[in-house]
């Protein structure tokens, strides 16, 4: 009996020790089928893909190696075949830029098709989304084979227009994911209020708060996709860190919208927070650890980490089945359609005079050719006196030498902008211009240079033309646009003006209490 005991023990000793190697062996974060009491959920998201499908800017008619929807799913495959207990998700802003408004007409566009392709679980459609017509939108919200997650818009019977969240099972594990989305989407699209026609936005917070209530008890991990970056943009709640202090039920968000690349903040109640920076340059990880307590899945740890594509080698079925888009994109941006006899900008970078910044951008230190040019288009067509536009590329430029398409879409990105005419006050002019002047930092003696106010984005500052001004940086913002002068007479706070501006502005000026749609003339 002992000499079979020991015989037994020997065997006994052999499989411990080649389960110890064979899980050595294993990738980092494989959990073992037996380990029925501890498992890894991974969840990957991307968020301002923009048009991005293949590694390349069209409007720059160049190579990008750190971008690309095809690049991402050569690591989601490779994730996946990690751990099987994986969901991909989205946070918004997928179907505009990149001269992807090419493919609009569609019965649906090519960049949900790569979603479905790719088995993306849940979409938390962007502002972006709406810059189209609702027709564009539904179509491609239906044609969407996963979730599409928004809990904070409603329908004018006051049910959500959207699915406010979705409970997976992975592996005996119950996974919720909430999205939420920009809720100042009808400012932006104040011009065109037909984009979301009998839609409501709501407060983050708040329908945050509402929807983890609803779903109370139902689930082990708790994961927010948000099209909104850590911190607000205008007021105090659309911003994730908000949500998280809030709603301290999350395990991990997902952000969005700010083009931010992190991924290792954390809000004081402890949820984490990561956001993946925009046109597909990396891939977000949440890898979530859960231990089987009794009959309850308790959460023991959450990582999160940005994975690069820079050193990716693209997909090649992607790359074949969605050739047709990178062949037609590239065709069109290259088609000639016109001459130019000169640089526009002589050096884009103000201290080095070269084509590309590192210090300084000249566009926001002095008047530039590419502004006026949008600037003196924008009055032509709205027959107006002065208008006001942002360089949406500090270091764009027209060279000279052939004029094609893709050196349009550099100038003025967003082709989903249209243009609006507006009556204006003189004194709400004044008022608008100072709006924008506050992008600057307050000069302070010692200072060696111009500096930016770190919460106004660039797109944010506007350039007038019609009009002659200075800005005067020594004074704080809302006192420092002086010597406002209209064909040589200064502005008059009571006569009307035609203003030219794009309808995003429109929406700016609109919740500035600057202007009204009844100012529209254009």
């Amino acid at each position: 009996m002992r000499k079979g005991f020991k015989k037994v023990s020997n065997v006994i000793s052999i499989m411990l020790t080649i389960l110890m190697v064979f899980s050595m062996l294993l990738p980092m974060g494989t959990v073992l089928a037996e380990d029925s009491n501890a498992k890894t959920i991974t969840i990957l998201g991307t968020s301002d893909i923009h048009g991005r499908l293949y590694p390349w800017e069209y409007s720059a008619g160049r190579a990008d190696d750190k971008s690309g929807l095809v690049k991402i799913q050569t690591l989601v495959k490779e994730e996946k075949a990690k751990n099987p207990n994986t969901l991909l998700v989205d946070c918004g802003d997928m179907v505009q830029g990149n001269l992807a408004d090419l493919f609009n007409d569609q019965p649906v566009h090519p960049m949900v098709e790569a979603m479905n392709y790719m088995g993306y679980d849940t979409w938390t459609i962007g502002n972006h989304e709406f810059n189209f017509n609702l027709d564009f939108l539904n179509r491609n919200v239906a044609a969407f084979k996963g979730n599409v997650l928004v809990a904070n818009i409603y329908k004018e019977d006051g049910t959500r227009a959207f699915e406010p969240y979705k409970i997976f099972e992975k592996d005996g594990v119950r996974i919720a994911i909430v999205g939420i989305t920009a809720p100042h989407v009808p400012t932006w699209e104040s011009a065109n209020p037909d984009r979301f026609k009998g839609m409501t936005f709501t407060d983050p917070v708040a329908e945050a708060k509402k929807a983890v209530k609803e779903i109370e008890g139902k689930y082990d991990v708790l994961i927010g996709t948000f099209h909104l970056g850590d911190t607000p943009e205008k007021g105090d709640t659309d911003g994730a860190l908000a949500v998280a202090e809030a709603v301290p039920e999350f395990n991990a968000i997902f952000c969005g919208h700010k083009h931010a690349k992190f991924d290792n903040i954390a809000s004081k109640s402890g949820v984490k927070l990561i956001e993946p920076a925009t046109n597909g340059e990396v891939l977000a990880k949440v890898d979530v650890s859960v231990v089987k307590e009794g009959s309850k899945w308790t959460v023991k740890e959450v990582t999160t980490k940005n994975l690069e594509v820079a050193q990716v080698v693209a997909d090649k079925e992607l790359l074949e089945k969605f050739a047709y888009v990178d062949e037609k994109s590239k065709k069109e941006a290259a088609k000639e359609v016109g001459k130019v006899t000169a640089d526009f900008v002589k050096g884009v970078d103000y201290f080095t005079g070269a084509d590309k910044i590192t210090t300084m951008p000249r566009a926001q230190l002095e008047d530039n050719a590419i502004t006026d040019l949008i600037n003196e288009v924008q009055m032509y067509y709205a027959k107006a006196d002065i208008s006001g536009a942002a360089l949406f590329d500090m270091d764009a430029n027209v060279k000279a030498g052939p004029f094609r398409m893709q050196d349009a879409a550099k100038i003025y990105k967003y082709d989903n902008n249209t243009l609006v005419g507006l009556n204006i006050t003189g004194k709400n002019l004044k008022a608008y211009m100072e709006w924008s002047a506050s992008y600057y930092n307050q000069y302070k003696a010692g200072d060696l240079t111009v500096s930016f106010n770190a919460d106004i984005r660039a797109y944010n500052y506007d350039m007038f033309s019609g009009v002659n001004y200075d800005i005067d940086i020594s004074k704080p913002a809302g006192s420092r646009v002086a010597n406002i002068m209209y064909k040589g007479q200064p502005i008059q706070d009571d006569k009307i003006y035609k203003l030219a501006l794009n309808d995003y502005r429109f929406g700016t000026l609109k919740s500035l209490k600057l202007a009204t749609d009844a100012d529209k003339y254009y």
